[in-house]
């Protein structure tokens, strides 16, 4: 199995596509996660790829798996990303 692209890889395809260096293309890459980050409560879309939403869970039971004693899960704010309808398509085809 192909292992994942690694930052510098991708920051070098980046650049090589645009015809920018690879410093310009790594700092538009943490820029664009950056503005993720900061704005990701609002939902953060990036268009043809997905959005980054914050989800709120409701308290749960779960289960411990090594005593199979009931435990209660309590409720939290998590972080989700939707995959784009785009996308999909264009991975599975």
């Amino acid at each position: 199995m192909p292992k994942a692209m690694t930052k510098s890889q991708i920051v070098a395809g980046v650049a090589e596509k645009v015809g920018i260096t690879k410093k310009q293309a790594g700092e538009a890459i943490e820029t664009l996660a950056t503005m993720a980050y900061k704005n990701a409560r609002n939902g953060f879309t990036v268009p043809g790829l997905g959005k980054l939403v914050l989800v709120n869970r409701k308290a749960r039971m779960g289960r411990n798996p090594a005593t199979g004693a009931a435990i209660k899960i309590p409720a939290k704010r998590v972080v989700k990303f939707r995959v784009a309808k785009a996308c999909k398509d264009a991975i599975l085809g």
